[in-house]
């Protein structure tokens, strides 16, 4: 009885420290190509927050998934998520890959974070066009 409360107790430790090991993002993004009627998958977007000389700072940077989406921008309990903030979608390279022209050769969003919120900055984009918007 003893042996299989110690493997019970065990197991349980290690559900619990992989749940505490799991990290929660406070910025995500999401590319969804209108054009096709699917997520833009493989597409760059670089992170950058704004310093007090109004230089941009990088971040990080990481392509979309399968799903279009990047989902581990700024880790929750960093001190320094809140200020101006941008987002670069590199979409030129996503629109070669395709054979397809496209008029802009990156899209630059700038958004402020205020709180400890999630931000989720979904683009909704075509060769031609795009439009972004806060989600959730």
């Amino acid at each position: 009885m003893l042996k299989k409360l110690s493997i019970l107790i065990l197991l349980v430790g290690f559900t619990f420290s992989g749940i505490a090991q799991s990290q929660k993002f406070q910025l995500s993004s999401h590319i969804l190509d209108i054009s096709r009627g699917l997520p833009a998958q493989g597409v760059l977007i670089r992170l950058e927050k704004q310093n007090g000389n109004k230089q941009w700072t990088f971040i990080a940077e990481n392509k979309t998934n399968q799903q279009g989406r990047i989902q581990d921008f700024l880790p929750y309990g960093n001190k320094g998520n809140k200020g101006i903030f941008k987002l670069t979608y590199f979409i030129e390279p996503y629109f070669k890959s395709l054979k397809q022209n496209s008029f802009y050769p990156f899209i630059e969003v700038v958004f402020e974070i205020k709180d400890d919120q999630h931000y989720h900055v979904p683009i909704t984009l075509s060769p031609y066009g795009y439009s972004t918007y806060r989600g959730n």
